[in-house]
């Protein structure tokens, strides 16, 4: 049977910024592949992140990401708490995702024109396996965090607890996890203990092991800087795995020039592009913490204080606590609400990247050559890290410098700051070189013939002519007849 001339894939974020994000990037390489004719891509969307995303206010279209062609957009109704309230009861949010989402997510299924022919869902919803075996969609998994985080979830429960063992916690702490689970050289104990304390950590191994009744599964990382944990993640599960990344907005970055950047709707804050532009070469720390979780009010107070007593420049994107922050800081940075992240990573200027470790953020330090500061807050961004500090070498941490009340001191901030950002320096310097290295790694990984370049290809030809991953279990066996779900 010839392969149908245009596949419809149906892609299903986890309803949070960084996991639609990923979705929206894997999209976007979906349909600039040499196959984009022959694929039509439905992202599914919950009304509330529909209007976050798009909304047609003023203050909120300068952050509006960019849709390609052969992507539309689908909404189902709100069936989960508000985004502006997850912080605040995250167990919640989460129980509301796990158990809330299906019905409506079914009912679009039913209902889309044409059929999907492939479901591409969030690991982080366990849900969509099921839902896609009963219409006997093929259903692809995809991973927006480290390989090493996915292989950490699958073995956690080999690690030993505090409960589990005689011996303190500073000796366990320094435990290499490599005696526990395989690959994972630079990782220690101390970077996955918070795990245990989540009441959302059974939801977290519920996706994980129904990620191996999916017909494959997608890391948004580049085989490069985790060849080990993947090869043994290939050989573990016994089904494709995809290393398809760096999974950012990269394809963007010729689409708009920052002048164009500068000018959308009279935004304020686009001035940070003309004030990079006054200062010299390598000279900016970048500050971001994300926009989920943050650092206590006194952190933020010591970290601001830190980075005035450095003496170095620095753009920090603090969202709702901008203007405060400015007030403190005075002339020593421009703080700004938002910034287009991957633009000012690529800016001369930029010489450094004080990040709370976000894996989309970690994978845009890596592609843009930026040296790091890590200052993780919660889940992965502890491993992700320590693979910057420890297994990449190209960032210094904050963590370590925490004092006894929990913050980290301005002085020892100040201090770190100037380390990374001295261009004379032998530790600067060094970082500077592994961050290059790993940049030059990440552009051959996506062009042609490179590994993300290759992987992508066999993901996409494999959906198109329905290679035998894409054949749906029915009870022990594959199904003998191809799946119900059409092309377009």
């Amino acid at each position: 049977m010839d392969p149908p001339s245009c596949c419809h894939v149906v892609a299903i974020p986890y309803p949070g910024r960084g996991h639609i994000n990923a979705m929206l990037n894997l999209s976007h390489l979906l349909l600039s592949s040499p196959f984009s004719s022959r694929i039509l891509v439905t992202l599914v969307l919950t009304e509330e992140w529909r209007a976050l995303l798009f909304s047609d206010s003023d203050s909120a279209r300068h952050s509006q990401p960019q849709l390609p062609v052969g992507l539309r957009i689908a909404t189902i109704p709100n069936v989960i708490p508000s985004e502006r309230g997850r912080a605040a009861d995250f167990d919640g949010f989460i129980e509301a995702v796990y158990t809330k989402m299906d019905s409506p997510v079914a009912d679009l299924l039913d209902r889309l024109d044409p059929p999907p022919a492939a479901v591409l869902a969030d690991t982080y919803l366990p849900w969509a396996v099921p839902l896609a075996a009963r219409r006997r969609i093929p259903l692809c998994s995809l991973f927006p965090m480290a390989a090493t985080f996915f292989a950490l979830l699958a073995h956690l429960r080999r690690l030993p607890t505090p409960t589990t063992t005689t011996t303190t916690t500073i000796e366990i702490d320094d435990q290499s996890l490599e005696q526990y689970i395989p690959g994972l050289t630079s990782m220690r104990l101390s970077d996955v203990r918070h795990m245990f304390s989540y009441g959302t950590l059974e939801r977290a191994f519920e996706a994980i092991s129904s990620s191996r009744k999916a017909q494959c599964l997608l890391f948004t990382s580049f085989y490069e800087i985790e060849s080990k944990v993947i090869d043994l993640l290939r050989e573990e599960l016994q089904y494709p795995i995809f290393a398809i990344g760096p999974c950012i907005p990269y394809m963007l970055l010729d689409r708009e020039s920052k002048d164009n950047a500068a000018s959308q709707n009279g935004c304020a804050t686009a001035n940070y592009f003309t004030w990079l532009d006054s200062q010299p070469e390598s000279s900016i720390l970048y500050v971001s913490l994300g926009s989920f979780l943050s650092v206590s009010t006194s952190q933020l107070d010591e970290l601001a204080l830190g980075l005035v007593a450095s003496k170095i420049k620095f753009l920090w994107v603090a969202r709702d606590d901008s203007p405060r922050i400015q007030e403190t800081v005075g002339d020593a940075g421009l703080v700004v609400p938002w910034c287009e992240q991957l633009k000012v990573l690529n800016h001369p200027s930029v010489g450094g990247f004080l990040t709370h470790c976000g894996w989309n953020s970690t994978l845009e330090a890596l592609f843009m050559g930026v040296p790091t500061i890590t200052l993780p807050i919660s889940w992965d961004q502890l491993p992700d890290s320590r693979l910057m500090v420890s297994e990449w070498k190209v960032g210094l941490s904050l963590t370590e410098k925490t004092g006894e009340d929990g913050v980290i001191p301005r002085e020892e901030i100040a201090t770190v700051v100037r380390r990374l950002m001295d261009l004379d320096g032998n530790e600067g310097n060094e970082l500077r070189n592994n961050a290059l290295r790993l940049k030059e790694a990440s552009r051959r990984a996506i062009e042609e013939g490179g590994s993300s370049f290759n992987s992508l290809e066999s993901f996409v030809e494999g959906l198109l002519h329905k290679h035998d991953w894409t054949k749906v279990p029915v009870g022990d066996g594959l199904m003998e007849e191809e799946h119900t779900g059409n092309g377009c």
